[in-house]
């Protein structure tokens, strides 16, 4: 059974997240106070309403505590809204309520009024888009945990040759190598540790951020 996912507020980020989950199958019921929003929103989603989702009433008729997440992605224009809305949803019960946050203190209130858990896209933006800047090899990132995220980088000169044991990369820098795409297929394969790694090999690695600088300095 599809996972129905409440979106409300659809501003950039919100319109792109809801168009993606609907794209995987989600059934999204799309919410926004702005008609234009809400009919472009009606091309993809299961269901999209005009409605003030900081009127209780209103938010009342959509059963949101029936919904397996809501997503409240209010963006600059009003964290008042923001605010409210969150905490109209954790009074009525949703399981999951995943907020927006533009700032430190936002973020606070956040979890104060009962978010369950809060993101700052365009925060989490610019700390992966620095990562690539400064380190070129780097081809993907993706947050998996409080500071742990999957990295896809390619292989390093200095490491052509050498096998995943002798380079001892957990011991150096707490990094787990999970897969290694090879070939032109891009077909992703378990790592041998005493293979040796080919020119063109990407390595998918798991560790903290700060272990990437790390290792592409060190080798």
């Amino acid at each position: 059974m599809s996972q129905q996912i409440v979106i409300i507020g659809l501003g950039q980020f919100g319109m792109a997240l809801a168009r993606r989950l609907a794209e995987k199958g989600a059934e999204v019921l799309a919410v926004d106070r702005n008609s234009n929003l809400v009919e472009e929103a009606s091309n993809f989603a299961t269901e999209a309403i005009a409605m003030d989702a900081t009127d209780e009433a209103a938010l009342a008729q959509i059963n949101p505590a029936r919904r397996d997440a809501v997503v409240c992605a209010i963006g600059d224009e009003s964290k008042e809204a923001s605010i409210i809305c969150t905490a109209l949803l954790r009074q009525m019960g949703v399981p999951l309520i995943i907020a927006r946050a533009n700032d430190q203190t936002h973020y606070r209130i956040l979890q104060l009024v009962g978010a369950h858990q809060i993101v700052n896209p365009e925060n989490e933006f610019g700390k992966r888009f620095a990562n690539r800047l400064l380190f070129r090899n780097i081809i993907a990132d993706t947050p998996i945990g409080d500071d742990l995220q999957l990295t896809e980088i390619c292989v390093q000169p200095s490491m052509i040759g050498k096998t995943l044991v002798a380079m001892e990369l957990p011991r150096r820098y707490g990094i787990l190598v999970a897969g290694i795409r090879r070939g032109t297929t891009g077909k992703i394969i378990l790592p041998i540790p005493s293979e040796p790694l080919l020119a063109g090999d990407k390595l998918l690695i798991v560790s903290s951020e700060n272990a990437i600088s790390s290792l592409i300095k060190g080798v």
